[in-house]
């Protein structure tokens, strides 16, 4: 499929809904579906995209129990331990832990079928095949990670035991720092409500720089205003090193089960990524689903005739644009047939020409794109190979490009890939040159569109293009 030109998004203001279909992702796993996804001339891949999109939208109004929480993007993580002596941090297998429980929910969701086995969603149920659910390794982080996402005690008998050591000395320090700050109080060394503190890892007593030659110990840092330093007691110096030596020895222990438990997950690197795949799926169907919501958006009949057949179609922007200042929007009933397949749009300025030529091309593209489309039900709508457009001024002073020279380079392209599997889109048809030979130009360029069978939508002042769409053996039709 071909699309023309390489700012064809922009153009028809398609970048604006695929920003509108970010913002409804939950993850940038949907996120990056969305920039990955592109228009297609392949009508079952479309028919499969807007199933998915409908069925999604009845699930949400028949249940409320569908997994949404906790679609993380564990791909680079997962991806990164195929590396051998590598492992997941506490953080990772705490969100891989929650990410695959979802995945789980949406396989046992998805697999809900009647009693003839006839799924609920079956469009959605087939992006569940070969995505497999992982219970033993949710099973083993749960041993693992407690419901914060922190390493438990129980994790290893190793790690039980220094954290059972690391606890006594910290109690011993503790105990006999509050000592010594309650002998420096009564002395009026240091203040009532002095209590011991934390620096670089050490428990120390915070006092009156006037003071710390009173206390025997290690200064260890003062604050920013200079009134206060911090002591760590000679009594507890060998304390606090037993304590930075069982820290060592935990952070240890715990690279140990992290790296233990990666060896379990990286037999399964490329199935785990498989089922993330599906919830990129998910989330990308999701939000087209709240965007045609928000638009109502409805699944149009793809025509296998070549009949373009708009019904009250709207502009989705457009009419976001006015709901919010609550005014109506006026619909459009276009059609495009064999006989009839060029649309010249004559009229005043301001009149609506380029609106109704925008939302031809985008819902076409959005169409092709797999999302439901602001339309009646009865639109019909078939698949181009291609949508070209000539749209606004492309004057390049760079490349020494005036306006009409743009414009006769986009006809060039055009006239060399334009079929009657083509949608044509022009403003303005021939501006930007003296009426006469303007005029004469375009004319000639549309006889050739129209006997190729191209489909189009023009807009144009030029009173000889509107006789030659007036004459009864051509395609081209007025309106």
């Amino acid at each position: 499929p071909m699309i023309y030109p390489s700012n064809f998004e922009n153009k028809i203001q398609f970048s604006e809904i695929r920003s509108l279909l970010k913002g409804y992702c939950l993850s940038q796993l949907g996120k990056d579906k969305v920039d990955a996804m592109g228009f297609t001339d392949n009508a079952e891949r479309i028919n499969t995209a807007l199933k998915q999109t409908r069925e999604f939208r009845r699930m949400q109004e028949e249940t409320d129990d569908f997994p949404l929480q906790f679609f993380f993007d564990m791909r680079e993580s997962i991806k990164r331990i195929r590396i051998e002596g590598t492992h997941l941090e506490e953080n990772e297998i705490f969100d891989l832990r929650r990410s695959l429980d979802t995945v789980a929910g949406i396989v046992r969701f998805l697999n809900r079928s009647d009693d003839d086995g006839n799924f609920d969603y079956p469009t959605l149920h087939d992006l569940t095949e070969g995505v497999l659910t992982f219970p033993d390794l949710i099973r083993r982080i749960d041993q693992i990670l407690d419901k914060y996402g922190k390493i438990k005690d129980t994790a290893s008998p190793r790690l039980a035991e220094i954290r059972s050591q690391l606890r006594k000395a910290e109690g011993s320090v503790s105990r006999t720092l509050y000592s010594i700050l309650h002998a420096a109080q009564s002395e009026g060394l240091v203040d009532k409500d002095v209590t011991p503190t934390l620096r670089d890892g050490r428990l120390v007593v915070p006092i009156a720089p006037a003071m710390k030659r009173r206390i025997k110990g290690i200064v260890h840092d003062e604050s920013s205003t200079g009134k206060t330093v911090f002591v760590e007691p000679t009594e507890v110096v060998e304390a606090n090193n037993r304590i930075r030596e069982l820290e060592a020895d935990e952070r240890r222990e715990i690279i140990v089960i992290l790296t233990e438990f990666t060896k379990l997950v990286r037999p399964h690197v490329d199935d785990i990524v498989n089922a993330y795949r599906m919830l990129a799926e998910v989330d990308f169907i999701r939000a087209r689903a709240e965007f045609a919501q928000l638009t109502g958006g409805i699944e149009p009949e793809v025509s296998a005739k070549p009949v373009v057949d708009w019904i009250t179609a709207k502009h989705p922007l457009l009419w976001l644009a006015l709901k919010k200042q609550e005014k109506p929007i006026v619909p459009l009933d276009i059609m495009l047939t064999r006989d009839r397949h060029i649309l010249i749009i004559s009229g005043p300025n301001a009149g609506g020409k380029s609106v109704c030529l925008k939302t031809t091309g985008l819902l076409q593209y959005m169409f092709q794109w797999g999302m439901l489309v602001p339309t009646s039900e009865t639109s019909e709508l078939p698949v181009f190979d291609r949508i070209m457009v000539s749209i606004g001024d492309d004057q390049n002073i760079e490349n020494d490009l005036s306006t009409y020279s743009s414009f006769l380079d986009d006809m060039k392209t055009m006239l060399a890939k334009a079929d009657d599997k083509t949608l044509i889109l022009i403003d303005e048809f021939g501006s930007g040159t003296e009426p006469a030979a303007g005029g004469a130009i375009a004319e000639a360029i549309l006889s050739e569109m129209d006997k190729r069978g191209v489909y189009g939508v023009i807009t144009t002042h030029y009173t000889n293009l509107k006789l030659y769409a007036s004459g009864s053996d051509t395609g081209v039709i007025n309106g």
